[in-house]
């Protein structure tokens, strides 16, 4: 038993951390089910979560009325390309799931589900990113200091507060 061990250690080793990564990343998906921003969330329930992130902004940030609303607008350019790439389903749990439901993995469907997520992101994200520019040129040098401090880290941008 001892010389089995010795010869395949690094066998050992490499499923026990293969097996841990799967079992985690499941067990992660899994996790935040009624979290607001699921993939059932509606427009809604967006548009709340983002007037209180942009309202957040604006107090961090000293935006003007006109400002707010390019920040608004990158919101929802996101929303829209978080939903698309999203697709029809209510489940994305499920759809990964399907990759392993058989005896092999689903590798067809996987590279599938990739490209549809990548078309998705290519068509979508000039619109995200021209919304995102815009709202970055209208901030004035001092604002835009602010913006990459608070991406540094420094202030406490990602603190809830």
């Amino acid at each position: 038993m001892k010389n089995f061990f010795q010869r395949n250690i690094r066998r050992i080793l490499f499923g026990v951390l293969g097996f841990t990564l799967i079992a985690g990343g499941l067990s992660a998906c899994g996790h935040h089910r009624d979290h607001v921003w699921g993939a059932n969330v509606t427009q809604e329930q967006f548009a709340q979560q983002r007037d209180k992130m942009v309202d957040r902004a604006a107090s961090k940030l000293d935006l003007n009325a006109e400002q707010k609303k390019l920040l608004a607008a990158v919101g929802d350019k996101m929303f829209e390309q978080r939903k698309a790439v999203m697709g029809q389903t209510t489940d994305p749990r499920a759809e990964i799931k399907s990759l392993i439901a058989g005896p092999k993995f689903d590798t067809a469907k996987a590279q599938a589900l990739i490209m549809d997520k990548t078309t998705v992101l290519q068509t979508k994200s000039p619109e995200t990113l021209a919304a995102l520019a815009a709202f970055y040129d209208s901030l004035n040098p001092t604002q835009q200091q602010k913006v990459r401090d608070l991406m540094e880290g420094h202030h406490g941008w990602f603190n809830h507060g």
